[in-house]
Formats: structure tokens, sequence, C-alpha cells
């Protein structure tokens, strides 16, 4: 194949679906058509429910619906038939149907385009029926890319993938914006405080009371602390038990005197406000009990936003935060993290400095960085497919 740029299928969850694999797709495919000079539109397989088809109209969008087996193997066949070149699976086990997501390898077997697969999930110990459907999505891959250095190793470890197949690329993000910031901690009422924020689906896994009991006395030595939680409850949380876990965690904020020091933002978040947030805010905080955790989007954008990161040591913060260690705090040191927050906000010069370290990080992480790196990498698997066909010829 000459090197002319490839048309890309993506396939994914797709917006106005609001998630995070949605949200990617389409900042991925974004960013690599800013890099393609914005030609033709790349094409989208986008997996939905029955009810949701109607949302995906447009003639590059092709709704697939996850549950009907059926339709894997026709939207293979659509797209061998297209001039796409290659295909960008984004993959997730619950976005696809059948146990454990395993209709996706109906697509994968009827495909003969090349396959390039995001794994957005990695396991340090998979087990079945897990790791037989993603040991078969490796197999059938003509690429695979990872967001987290460890889940190279990982898959090499557990699945015996070639180190040669499989690429590390960072998590997309965007492009700061600081201009916001004043306006939006004035309309926040984030003006004269020292705001730590945290950003998510309310659930248990979340960590928030570590960070309430860790502020009872940091606000001793910083009363000008406030902690933002922000987002709504998780939606099976809400199924399961409603608010209970909302109205324990507000029972702890009077329990510990600190009404005035703690925000609730507890709405859906539209992804640009979210960003703006995330901007003005002084410190982000990932405080997950889970230490397994390969990818977390929301670390990712604070990164890339270069906003100061104190968090948990889960696999993603160790993995992004190589080097930097004295922002990583183990779970339930109600002490260490209070002493953190103490230290960050008044020892002269600490927020600062974390703030250019982050920002190091994070430089590599904007969408048009990512969107390049993507395309040079779907460019390679495009090209070494057309020397494959013609040593074969």
């Amino acid at each position: 194949m000459n090197n002319r740029l490839p048309q890309i299928a993506f396939a994914s969850t797709y917006v106005p679906k609001k998630c995070g694999l949605a949200t990617y797709t389409h900042h991925l495919r974004e960013a690599i058509a800013h890099a393609k000079g914005n030609r033709i539109p790349d094409p989208v397989v986008t997996l939905c429910n029955p009810e949701e088809r109607a949302d995906y109209q447009e003639p590059w969008m092709l709704p697939l619906v996850k549950q009907d087996q059926d339709e894997y193997r026709k939207a293979a066949d659509v797209i061998n038939q297209s001039s796409v070149d290659v295909v960008s699976l984004q993959h997730e086990f619950g976005i696809f149907g059948g146990e454990a997501g395993s209709y996706v390898l109906d697509f994968m077997r009827r495909l003969k385009k090349p396959v390039v697969t995001t794994f957005h999930t990695v396991f340090e110990h998979p087990v079945a029926p897990y790791s037989d459907v993603q040991k078969e999505i490796a197999r059938w891959s003509d690429h695979i890319l990872v967001m987290n250095r460890k889940g190279i190793d990982y898959l090499h470890d557990n699945f015996g993938i070639p180190l040669e197949k499989i690429t590390f690329v960072p998590h997309g993000t965007p492009v700061p914006n600081r201009s916001d910031r004043a306006n939006v901690r004035r309309e926040a009422g984030w003006e004269h405080r020292k705001v730590l924020f945290t950003f998510g689906l309310l659930g248990r896994s979340k960590g928030i009371e570590l960070i309430l009991r860790a502020m009872a006395s940091a606000v001793q030595a910083v009363p000008d602390l406030l902690y933002v939680i922000a987002g709504q409850t998780h939606p099976e949380v809400l199924k399961h038990e409603g608010e209970a876990y909302r109205e324990e965690i507000t029972m702890l904020i009077k329990e510990l005197g600190l009404e005035h020091h703690v925000q609730w933002i507890n709405r859906y978040i539209p992804e640009d406000q979210l960003v703006s947030l995330i901007t003005a805010c002084d410190l982000y905080l990932t405080p997950y009990p889970g230490m397994a955790q390969i990818t977390s989007g929301t670390l990712a954008y604070a990164a890339g936003l270069g906003r100061p990161i104190l968090s948990t040591p889960y696999v993603y913060a160790k993995d992004l935060m190589q080097g930097y260690e004295e922002m990583l705090l183990p779970f339930g040191d109600v002490e260490a993290w209070s002493s953190k927050l103490i230290e960050v906000f008044t020892y002269p010069g600490m927020l600062a400095d974390w703030e250019r370290v982050i920002s190091e990080i994070g430089r590599n992480m904007h969408w048009p960085h990512v969107g390049a790196q993507h395309l040079r990498l779907f460019q390679k698997v495009c090209s070494e497919q057309g020397d494959k066909i013609a040593d074969v010829g």
C-alpha cells in the first residue's frame, strides 16, 4: 500500500451516548481527522441498544444493536465491501453482546481488513470467560494498543502476545485553556478557596470518606479548603440502594463539621463543563480503594490539563506518575492524607512545582499529539498489510 492517508472505520459506542468510551472515540476520531487534514469523514460502527438506533442517522454511522449476533457479521460485510483500509476497535467488555462481550468475535472473524484493537481494560490476573474472549480478540487483531505500560506486560505474560504486536499510546486529553480559570472560579464561588476536586459516578468505590476524614484535621491548618465532589450517583448503585450512600456521606460531613468545606455537584456534567471545572481546581484527587484500575479517564484529563494530582497508587496512577511517587498515598491512611494536604497548601512553592511536573507529564497526552500518533500507527499497519498481500501475490 502507498503512503496515502488510510480510511479508518471505528467500532465503539459513540456520542450522543453518555459513556466514557463514546466520548473517547469521538475525540479520537476528531483528532485523527485533524491530523489527516479533515478529508472524507471516517465511518463509525456504533454499538447501541435497540432504542438508541435512531440516534445514529449520519451517513457515516453504521448502528449495530449489541445483542443481535447477526448484526456483527452484517457490519463486517459492509466494511469488507467499502473503501475502509483499517478498523480501530475500541474494546471494553460491557459494550458488546454475548457472554463477556463474545459477539465481537463474529465481527472480527468475518472482517477482511486489518484490525487495531485498543484495550481499555486489561487484567493483571484475568479469569474466564473474560480471559478467553480477550485472548481471542488479541489473536484476531493485527495490532493492539494499551493506555498503560503495565498492560503490555499483562498481555504478554497472560496470553503470550508478542511484544512487537503491542504499543503504548497515552489516553488522549483536551488541550488546556487557562484563560477561563478565573471566570469559572468566580462563578463557582471558589475565588478565595483552595479547591480539591473529585469527579465520577458516585459509589462506594470512590474513597470519598478517606478525604473527608483527612480534611477534618487539615482544615484546622488550611481553613479555606473546599472539597468539590462532582457527578451523579452511579445508575447501578441507584438501582440497588437509591441515594443511601450519598446520604451516608452527607451525615459524615455533618458529623465531622465540614458543611462549609464540601460542595456537591450532583448532576450530569457535560464534558466541556467538566474540563472547565478540572482546570479551575487546585488539586485533583482520585482516592480509589481498588488498586487494579488500569485506566482512569478523569485522572488522564487532570494530567493533560496540567492540574496537580494526589492519588492512591492504583495501576494507572502509578504508571502516570512514574518518578513522582510523592503524589501517591496509601488508601486508608487518614493521617498521611491529612499531612500531605496541609503540606501542599502551606509549603511555599510546592503546589506550583507539582503543577510544572504534571504539565510536563500531560504534554504528550493532548489530543492533537495522540491523534497523530494513532494515524502513524494505522499507516504502518496498512503498509504492512499491503506488503503481506504483495508477498502472497
